[in-house]
């Protein structure tokens, strides 16, 4: 079984700063699929606090098979299901007053 790889340009956005630390790559171009895995190129190795680093790089996209594609599904599935588990305990009225 072949594995489908694309490499595709990739918009990379870090910031680390007192207001939002976070690092998202986008693979333009290119619809994901659950399953899939990507590999940004040109990563920078560190990021001093108060940067933000945008630069254009690019990845490269496994392809997941379907039995990955389900099972990742199914997983996703399961753990979403997770974030439902909320009971509601009844408020006594001596509480209330």
């Amino acid at each position: 079984m072949t594995k489908t790889t694309l490499t595709v340009p990739c918009l990379l956005d870090i910031e680390v700063t007192a207001e939002s630390v976070h690092a998202h790559a986008v693979p333009e171009g290119v619809v994901l699929y659950p399953g899939d895995q990507v590999l940004v190129h040109g990563l920078p190795t560190q990021i001093a606090f108060g940067d933000c680093y945008t630069r254009q790089v690019t990845a490269t996209i496994t392809r997941a098979g379907w039995l990955t594609r389900l099972k990742t599904r199914a997983a996703a599935w399961f753990q979403i299901a997770e974030l439902y588990e909320v009971s509601f305990a009844p408020v006594e009225e001596s509480v209330l007053f």
